[in-house]
């Protein structure tokens, strides 16, 4: 087999995705490993990982690495210290010819849009935004867990627990959510939870507590719901930021905008998407919010064939829905 195969490597706060696929649109392999974070694991575990993932998915394909074209890996915190470009830049090293490092935010770009001009929200462990119009590609959050993600899964989880503490306070009128929270953990007493979550919970892990809002919401708690409400137009503000970005937006901007999608806060299916699209309306009108057609892992493999010069056509891309 000839050198045009296409490694796409999606990287998360929670998982990492690797895909090989060919430049007829047929998918060769498919591997997943652990979060790819590497302010969580650390440099050199993150090329471990990368290398021992990209190992398996060439065995599952029955090929070389010779036979990839390209190979892109799109990151969690990529593009986010200068200072550690180089290092990003060299976790492929003589693991496959030709790679490009990015952040992760390109991968849910080139899948929910099949790399076509629009916006894509992310709304995973972390949240970001990233679109491209006309050549010109901006970004708007993810500045991370400390002082940004909003609308992201560790957001709305630590909404989640302020939420749970309100409520365990009489801060709050008690809802589901107090009992989902007191079941989840296995509570004795309520501050017990302080010993659970306080200098202990990694961001991932943390970031699963918010499926408790979507679990609560469908049980009646109006609170919770509105949690999933300020989410929704918390990730609105992201796709309107990157629209002015691109110059795009506005009153007199472009007519019809494609937004799409992807990471698990979307899970939660019109809990978040009808808050999302009401805000949207409002913050950036003109947009269409399009379900997303393929998956970031996916996107990954579709923007190392962009890369390697041979993007996919259309046909190839309807072989691969």
């Amino acid at each position: 087999m000839s050198a045009s195969l296409f490694l796409g490597i999606d990287g998360g706060g929670t998982k990492t995705a690797f895909v090989l696929i060919d430049g007829d649109g047929r998918l060769l392999a498919r591997h997943e490993a652990t979060t790819s974070y590497y302010i969580e694991i650390g440099f050199d575990a993150l090329r471990a990982l990368l290398r021992d993932g990209v190992q398996a998915a060439l065995r599952l394909a029955s090929v070389p690495a010779s036979d990839i074209a390209h190979c892109f890996a799109g990151l969690p915190a990529h593009g986010e210290d200068s200072e550690l470009l180089t290092t990003f830049d060299a976790l492929l090293k003589d693991v496959v010819p030709r790679s490009t490092i990015g952040n992760d935010m390109v991968c849910s770009w080139a899948g929910s849009l099949a790399g076509a001009d629009g916006i894509s929200l992310v709304a995973g462990t972390g949240s970001i935004a990233y679109g491209e119009w006309m050549g010109r590609g901006a970004r708007c959050g993810g500045w991370g867990e400390v002082f940004g993600d909003e609308g992201s899964a560790h957001w709305l989880a630590r909404e989640t627990l302020a939420l749970f503490s309100r409520m365990a306070d009489c801060r709050a009128e008690p809802g589901p959510l107090l009992g989902l929270v007191r079941e989840h953990f296995e509570l004795q007493h309520d501050l017990d939870l302080c010993g659970e979550i306080n200098g202990s919970a990694a961001r991932s892990e943390l970031a699963q507590i918010a499926r408790l809002a979507t679990a609560a919401a469908n049980a009646g708690d109006v609170q919770a719901r509105q949690l999933l409400v300020r989410a929704g137009d918390e990730l609105a503000a992201l796709a309107a930021g990157v629209a002015r970005n691109l110059g795009i937006g506005g009153p007199n901007g472009i007519q019809a905008i494609p937004v799409s999608y992807s990471g698990g806060v979307f899970a939660a299916g019109e809990l978040v998407l009808g808050p999302l699209q009401a805000a949207l309306a409002r913050r950036l009108p003109g947009a269409v919010l399009k379900t997303p057609r393929f998956g970031p892992e996916l996107g990954a493999a579709l923007y190392a064939a962009r890369l390697g010069g041979r993007p996919l056509s259309a046909e190839a891309l309807t072989r691969l829905s």
